[in-house]
C-alpha cells in the first residue's frame, strides 16, 4: 500500500490509497479532482474509487467533477450523510476491496457530521492506516457541528481508540500545529506534547506535512482522546470521560492562541 498526500485548496489533504499490485487506486475527499488525478497519473495508478468522509463541501465538494472526468467511477459516503455524487452508501463495518490486497472498512465516527464515516484501510503486510476526516485530528478533534460530546467520545476513544496502536493516522486538514500549543495549554506537564510541538514547529518550517500520525500517539498527545484518565479529567474540573471532553472542546471553540 502506498499513500500520497494531496495537499488542496488552504489547508485540506486528499489522499491517494495505491495497491502496489495492480496499481488500482482510491482518493480521499478530492476536493481539487484535476490536482488529484494527476498525482495518480504521476505515480502510474488507475483511480476506481472515491471514498468520502463527510457531506462539508470541502471534502465531497469534488465528486460530481472527478465523476464526470473518470468513467465508471464508484463514489462511497456514509448513508446518514448527504454526500454529493455518492454512488454507494455505507453503513458501519460495510467492508470494500481494493485491488489485489487492500481491504477497506467503513466505520462510523459521527459528531462532526452525523453520518461522518472513518476509512480503516489494510494490507497483507498488516500496514494499517485510517482516513479520519474531520473527527479525528493529530492532536485534536472536529466541531460537534451535528452531534453530541457522548457521540464524539464513542468516535474517538472506543472506535478509533480501539485501532492497533501502529495504524498511522490521515486526517483531512492541516491543523497540527495550533492544536499542540492547545494541547500544551490543557496538559503543561506533559512532555510528549511539547516533543511533538517541536517537531511539528520544524516541519511547518520546512513546508512539509505533519502527518500522518499514529493510535499511539494521539493516545499520548491528543488530549480528546486522553479523557478516560482521572488527572486529566481532574485538570480540566470535571469527573467523568464525556464531560472532559465537552469541557476541552469548549475550551478550544474559545481559544485564541
Amino acid at each position: 500500500m502506498k499513500i500520497l498526500h494531496v495537499p488542496c485548496l488552504e489547508d485540506n489533504y486528499s489522499y491517494i490509497i495505491i495497491d502496489e499490485s495492480s496499481k488500482e487506486a482510491a482518493v480521499v475527499d478530492p476536493v481539487e479532482p484535476r490536482k488529484v488525478i494527476q498525482a495518480a497519473h504521476e505515480h502510474g495508478a488507475l483511480i476506481k474509487l472515491v471514498l468520502t468522509t463527510h457531506h462539508h463541501w470541502d471534502h465531497s465538494g469534488g465528486n460530481d467533477e472527478i465523476k464526470g472526468l473518470l468513467k465508471d467511477i464508484k463514489v462511497y459516503g456514509g448513508s446518514l450523510d448527504n454526500v454529493k455524487g455518492c454512488t454507494h452508501k455505507l453503513e458501519n463495518g460495510d467492508k470494500v476491496s481494493l485491488g489485489a490486497s487492500l481491504n477497506i472498512l467503513a466505520l462510523h465516527t459521527p459528531c462532526h457530521t452525523k453520518g461522518h464515516i472513518s476509512y480503516y484501510v489494510t494490507d497483507k503486510e498488516d500496514d494499517p492506516a485510517v482516513f479520519t476526516g474531520d473527527t479525528l485530528f493529530i492532536a485534536g478533534c472536529g466541531k460537534f457541528s451535528e452531534g453530541t460530546a457522548e457521540q464524539m467520545y464513542q468516535s474517538l476513544c472506543v472506535t478509533l481508540g480501539s485501532l492497533p496502536k501502529p495504524t498511522r493516522v490521515y486526517c483531512g486538514h492541516e491543523y497540527t500545529l495550533k492544536n499542540l500549543q492547545f494541547a500544551s495549554t490543557v496538559e503543561p506537564k506533559n512532555v510528549r506534547i511539547q516533543q511533538r510541538l517541536s517537531w511539528a514547529n520544524h516541519q511547518q518550517e520546512a513546508g512539509l506535512p505533519t502527518i500522518p500520525s499514529t493510535i499511539e500517539e494521539e493516545m499520548e498527545t491528543n488530549p480528546f482522546m486522553r479523557v478516560d484518565l482521572p488527572e486529566l479529567q481532574e485538570s480540566v474540573g470535571c469527573k467523568s470521560p464525556v464531560e472532559a471532553l465537552r469541557e476541552i472542546r469548549r475550551r478550544k471553540d474559545n481559544w485564541r492562541g
